[in-house]
């Protein structure tokens, strides 16, 4: 069985976001746990995910971000069949839903812009919904406390995390992790 999401955020907090080959293999040298994949295409998202998984890590495949793949379900299929991913990431509620039916984990990211987008970030500690939400930008830390209070989701804060005091307080307010592609934060 696999351990819950919550936990391996829990025992690693920072998670690297890689966007090229090269912010890969150095996330192979931190103690990162957790790999967002934000970039690739069908044609070598599996070579991304087979040297995540060598190397012991959990492989989290941001499917808005591979080309080729588009908002159906049949692009969570492909990513589970033919790539061995642990997880997906998605702004799609349906891609969510059915990544939990597949028993793939399943963050759901969310750009925090208005009110509205965080009343859609209040709905989502339904039953069969992600494992965690990840909100965008993650340096708001009135939205992160108010998205933690609002439901019973982890949280994840991603997007123009750039220092480690933006780290500390994103993770001060409330959030289980943050993602990001800086690299010397890796090893906070």
């Amino acid at each position: 069985m696999k351990p819950s999401f919550y936990r391996i955020l829990e025992d690693c907090p920072v998670i690297a976001a890689v966007k090229d080959d090269q912010a890969l293999e150095a996330s192979f040298r931190s103690p990162c746990q957790i790999i967002f994949v934000l970039y690739g295409d069908i044609c070598n998202v599996g070579q991304i995910v087979s040297r995540i998984k060598e190397e012991g890590r959990v492989a989290m495949v941001h499917l808005d971000l591979i080309t080729g793949l588009d908002g159906r379900e049949i692009a969570v299929d492909y990513i589970k069949e033919k790539t061995g991913a642990d997880g997906i990431i998605s702004t799609k509620t349906t891609q969510i839903r059915y990544a939990k039916e597949k028993g793939l984990y399943a963050i759901h990211r969310f750009f925090a812009l208005d009110s509205r987008s965080l009343e859609n970030i209040y709905k989502q500690s339904m039953p069969g919904g992600p494992d965690c939400i990840e909100i965008l930008p993650g340096l708001i830390p009135r939205v992160i406390e108010r998205a933690v209070k609002a439901q019973k989701l982890p949280v994840i804060a991603g997007g123009m995390i750039e220092s480690k005091e933006d780290v500390m307080m994103a993770l001060k307010a409330g959030a289980a992790a943050v993602s990001t592609t800086h690299q010397e934060l890796w090893f906070v």
